[in-house]
């Protein structure tokens, strides 16, 4: 029998778990698959947008996977800095399989980045998304009529669209209703999605940018002459990537669209291209109150060059959503360049050397890259070498029963039963809402579901 841990229940790790039961080269493989959270499915419960039900849906996927006789799900388990370490993990099972993502967001390093408002946009989707962090952090300044979020990929396009939707439409979804409250009750009126390059190299997708030009009351508003600095856009288009090409027109075709007055009912999204974040301007009682931009233009070599030409854009709120970095595990070690476990094919490296037993998979692996169907290949290849290494691993004897060695280590994890408690107490708190299955926002909350249902 082999033994094996997967770190974190998102589908890298779920994926891992389902190439290591339905592989035949080692047979009665064991896998336990942990999670700091009491709830499964990682970013498809709380990254992707609630308005989003189809990606959602693979959350039913991932499930088929977790109630397979050979998979343990244990919630409520902490791997890391106060909790669990990577010799300790090594003494409970066999083999380890880190699948953490990239947990922190980047920073812009710029003045005023500290004011109040200003804050993260993976902060602002765990809020809406009901991750238990979450509500220890407070909400979100959304009072004043204006607000930035400053990049332009699919997690901007995410933000943006949820604070220019109606709250209305997002009954019913399971957004937890103090988002939904606090969503109800906003003062945007006009959402600003800021790049610092041109409409060419942006990286939402298509399908992304068109659901905010489909948004019942909101406008979308784009500046051709931000469109026609981009030598891209007047090249020929067969010679853009499909993705690119189907964006430029989309933009185009909103360029040329007539705009609500600004005091009209209607919110408005600003799409702005060619300007790159150099200040929050406010001060750290009010918070923040405009973002201060430098003009920028192409450089000729695919990239940007300042100009000394600054636009201020008025904001009460300013998410940034410049991407996203690994975080070092304790005992492992860790490349501060590319936010990652040195690897070679899934196995960790220490100076260079393969070690058998420790392994990564998913974005701590590879970087944050790809969407989530590339965990797939990403997971097997993980899996490959550690089914190699299988014969030098299984060997070793192991304490009896794995989760009685991990509440001897301090832990309390939250079975699979328990997560279905989680999941009938969230209908029911949909059903006293009069609204579908509603998420619980707190760990208090989480917790209290969890032990119910072990009663």
């Amino acid at each position: 029998m082999l033994r094996v841990a997967v770190i974190g229940s998102g589908p890298s790790g779920v994926y891992t778990a389902q190439a290591l039961v339905q592989q035949q080269a080692v047979p009665d493989v064991e896998v336990y698959v942990l999670d700091r959270l009491p709830c499964p499915y990682g970013l498809v419960r709380y990254g992707v947008a609630p308005d989003h039900e189809k990606i959602k849906s693979l959350q039913h996927t991932l499930r088929t996977v977790l109630e397979h006789p050979r998979v343990h799900f244990l919630g409520h388990v902490d791997v890391g800095t106060g909790g669990l370490d990577h010799a300790e993990l090594r003494r409970i099972f066999h083999a380890v399989v880190y699948c953490v993502g990239a947990a922190t967001d980047r920073r812009l390093g710029i003045p005023g980045e500290e004011l109040p408002g200003s804050r993260s946009a993976t902060e602002f989707v765990s809020w809406y998304s009901a991750h238990p962090d979450a509500a220890a952090a407070g909400g979100f300044a959304l009072g004043r009529s204006s607000a930035v979020v400053i990049g332009v990929g699919n997690v901007a396009v995410d933000v943006a669209r949820i604070l220019a939707r109606a709250a209305g439409d997002l009954v019913p979804t399971d957004v937890p209703q103090p988002a939904l409250e606090a969503l109800a009750g906003s003062g945007v009126r006009d959402v600003w999605m800021v790049g610092r390059r041109g409409p060419t190299q942006a990286k939402f997708t298509t399908k992304e940018l068109r659901e905010l030009g489909a948004l019942p009351g909101a406008d979308v508003v784009v500046r051709p002459d931000e469109l026609a600095m981009d030598p891209a856009c007047g090249a020929d288009p067969g010679a853009l990537p499909a993705v690119v090409r189907r964006n430029v027109d989309v933009l185009r075709e909103w360029s040329q669209r007539p705009v609500s007055p600004p005091d009209g009912p209607r919110r408005r999204i600003h799409l702005r291209f060619y300007l790159r974040p150099a200040e929050l301007i406010g001060d750290p009682r009010d918070g923040v109150r405009a973002v201060r931009f430098e003009r920028t233009a192409p450089d000729g070599q695919g990239g940007v060059r300042g100009t000394g030409q600054y636009e201020d854009i008025e904001a009460g709120l300013v998410l940034r959503s410049v991407g996203y970095r690994g975080v070092a595990q304790p005992g492992l070690p860790f490349d501060t360049e590319t936010g990652t476990v040195p690897n070679a094919e899934g196995r960790v490296l220490r100076d260079g050397t393969p070690c058998p037993g420790e392994y990564v998979a998913g974005w701590i692996k590879r970087g944050p890259t790809g969407v989530i169907g590339t965990n797939r290949p990403c997971a097997k290849q993980t899996v490959g070498s550690l089914l190699e290494d299988a014969p030098g691993l299984a060997g070793r004897e192991l304490p009896e029963d794995p989760v009685a060695a991990l509440r001897r280590a301090g832990q309390r994890p939250v079975p699979w039963p328990g997560w279905l408690g989680i999941e009938a107490a969230e209908a029911a708190l949909g059903q006293e809402l009069g609204r579908t299955t509603v998420k619980i926002p707190d760990w208090d909350g989480l917790l209290e579901a969890a032990a119910r249902a072990g009663r």
